[in-house]
């Protein structure tokens, strides 16, 4: 469990993405259901005075393993609508896209004027 960090972190990223997700509503996110569920859950799995509360530990994987699920559709949803074919594109914005510069013909084969 290493690796999963402290369950605030988990609990505050997680509110965080649904920040991100209620902006596109016009309701706030503490309306919502996942936010009162969350806030539920994380606070009936507190660690106690146990040495090992096997409750709490999953509670935080599948808290770590949601937020995962919900970064990545965020960075895919982002991706998809910079990257998303716009139908066909001149070879100019084809090259902005991925970063390139076309090279400047100043005269010769193929310049008009």
């Amino acid at each position: 469990m290493a690796g999963l960090g402290p369950p605030a972190r988990t609990l505050r990223a997680l509110l965080r993405e649904l920040r991100y997700l209620s902006a596109a509503s016009d309701r706030p996110y503490k309306d919502t259901a996942a936010y009162r569920y969350l806030v539920e859950a994380f606070r009936a799995h507190r660690v106690t005075s146990e040495k090992l509360c096997r409750a709490q530990h999953e509670l935080h994987f599948q808290a770590a393993t949601y937020l995962c699920l919900l970064r990545s559709t965020r960075n895919h949803v982002t991706l998809h609508q910079e990257f998303h074919g716009k139908g066909e594109r001149s070879v100019e914005e084809t090259a902005d896209v991925v970063g390139l510069k076309l090279p400047q013909q100043p005269g010769g084969k193929g310049w008009e004027p």
